[in-house]
C-alpha cells in the first residue's frame, strides 16, 4: 500500500477561469448520465460520428486495422464493423463518466460478471490474479464495475490537467482499492505476491524496445511488449485475460480461463500463444476494440515499412 499513488487533492484553483471550459464539459457529461442507457448509448453514437469527422485519419486508422487484423472479411463486413466501431467510440465517452459518476447501485445493475470461478481458484490456492484487461471501448467503466466483484489494482498515468487528474482519480478509485504509478513494476509485482487482483493492459504498441515481434490476426509481424511475461514469471499469480463487453442490458466482464503455461515457455512461443488467445477474445465482439490506435505501427527492421503509408 506504501507504492499507492497520492490521492489529489482539490485546490481552490479548479474554480478560476482557466478550468471553466472543464466544468462545462463535466457538467453536460454528468447531466447526460442520468439519462437512461439506450438514451445514452443513441447520444453516443452520434457522438462517434461527430469524432470520425474531426479526426479523420484516426476514423481510416480504425477501418485499416480492421482491414489488416481479419484479411477474410471483405468489403461490406469491414464497413459494418467499422460503422459499430465509430459508434461505440464515441459512447467511449459516456462510458467514462458512467464509470466515475454513476451511484453504485446503478453500476452494479448495470454489470455482469462471467468467469469467476477463475479468479476465485487462484486467491483460493494462494496466488494474485494478472489481469490481462483488452483494450474494449467500454474498459473505463468495466474497471469501475470489477471493484464490485473485486476490488482491483492497476496501473495510472497522471493526467496533464490538474483538475481533470483529480476527477480521474477519484473516479477511477471509487470501488477498487488504490493504483500504482505506471514505472513502478515492483509495486506491481510486491501486489501481485500480496495475492491481489492487478490489471495490466498488454495488447497496444508500446514500441520496439520491450517487444518482439509475433503474429496477431492476420499480422505476421505484430510489436508485442514482453513486460507481460516478466510480471508473469516474476511473481506468484495466475495470468488471465479479462474482456468488457457490450450487453443488451449494459455490460459484460468475461474473466478467461488462466493462462498458466504462459510463464513456462520462451518469449517467442508464449507471446504468440497470447496473442492467439487476444485474437480469439476480441472476434468475439470485434467493434468494441480499441481499432483507432496504430495497433501495428511498430514494425521490424528488416521489413520498416509503414503499414499505414496510404492514409
Amino acid at each position: 500500500m506504501a507504492a499507492a499513488i497520492k490521492a489529489p487533492k482539490f485546490k481552490l484553483s479548479f474554480l478560476g477561469p482557466k478550468f471553466w471550459p472543464v466544468w462545462l464539459g463535466v457538467f453536460i457529461l454528468y447531466m447526460i448520465t442520468w439519462l437512461p442507457l439506450p438514451v445514452i448509448r443513441a447520444i453516443g453514437g452520434g457522438t462517434g460520428k461527430l469524432i470520425a469527422l474531426i479526426v479523420p485519419k484516426r476514423a481510416k486508422v480504425a477501418k485499416r486495422n480492421l482491414a489488416l487484423w481479419n484479411p477474410s472479411l471483405n468489403e461490406s463486413d469491414i464497413n459494418a464493423l467499422y460503422k459499430e466501431n465509430i459508434r461505440r467510440t464515441g459512447m467511449a465517452l459516456f462510458e467514462t463518466a458512467m464509470g466515475w459518476w454513476w451511484p453504485s447501485w446503478r453500476v452494479k445493475r448495470a454489470i455482469e460478471i462471467e468467469g469467476s470461478e477463475h479468479v476465485e481458484a487462484a486467491l483460493a490456492s494462494g496466488k494474485g490474479v494478472f489481469g490481462m484487461a483488452l483494450h474494449n471501448m467500454n474498459l473505463e467503466f468495466a474497471c469501475r464495475g470489477i471493484g464490485f466483484y473485486h476490488p482491483s489494482i492497476a496501473f495510472y498515468r497522471k493526467h496533464n490537467n490538474p483538475l481533470v487528474d483529480y476527477l480521474q482519480y477519484h473516479g477511477r478509485n471509487r470501488s477498487n482499492k488504490y493504483m500504482i504509478d505506471k514505472r513502478n513494476a515492483k509495486a506491481l509485482l510486491a501486489a501481485l505476491d500480496d495475492k491481489e487482483l492487478c490489471l495490466y493492459l498488454p495488447d497496444q504498441d508500446y514500441g520496439p524496445k520491450q517487444s518482439i515481434f509475433v503474429p496477431f490476426g492476420g499480422v505476421k509481424d505484430t510489436a508485442t511488449t514482453t513486460a507481460t511475461l516478466m510480471f508473469i514469471r516474476r511473481s506468484h499469480s495466475e495470468p488471465m485475460i479479462i474482456t468488457s463487453q457490450y450487453t443488451k442490458r449494459g455490460y459484460k466482464i468475461k474473466i478467461y480461463p488462466p493462462l498458466s503455461e504462459l510463464g513456462e515457455m520462451e518469449d517467442t512461443e508464449a507471446l504468440t500463444l497470447l496473442n492467439k488467445h487476444v485474437d480469439a477474445a476480441v472476434k468475439e465482439q470485434p467493434e468494441s476494440y480499441l481499432w483507432m490506435h496504430k495497433r501495428f505501427k511498430t514494425r521490424p527492421a528488416d521489413n520498416p515499412e509503414s503499414l499505414y503509408k496510404s492514409l
